[in-house]
């Protein structure tokens, strides 16, 4: 049974920084893709990034390009993303997933909220 757990999230000033973790445990980190999530309020969930398993290939949402990088630690079952030069409407609950491909996530974690002030 595969659970995520992110944290990492805070409050922090527009060009700051934060670093999200998400420990992943019952499954090898290496079998699978992991993505990172957001969703502001009233607004619909958006993918901010994902690693893919094997390759660690990456992907950002154009939105956070040269400013957030996820990458990945198999000895400690963590995926994170740090985030830098922090927006204000960077602003939201971030969500770790887990699926066997970058389209397809079937095991989620709880969020951590990010707050960025202008």
């Amino acid at each position: 049974d595969v659970q995520l757990q992110a944290f990492g999230g805070g409050l922090v000033q527009a060009g700051g920084s934060l670093r999200l973790s998400c420990v992943v445990s019952g499954i090898t980190l290496d079998d699978v893709t992991i993505g990172w999530f957001r969703q502001a309020p009233g607004k619909e969930r958006e993918g901010v990034s994902v690693i893919s398993r094997r390759e660690s290939s990456t992907f950002y949402a154009d939105s956070v390009k040269g400013r957030f990088t996820i990458s990945r630690d198999n000895a400690k079952t963590t995926v994170s993303l740090q985030m830098n030069s922090l927006k204000p409407e960077d602003s939201a609950v971030y969500y770790c997933a887990a699926g066997p491909t970058t389209r397809h996530f079937g095991s989620w974690g709880q969020g951590t909220l990010v707050t960025v002030s202008s």
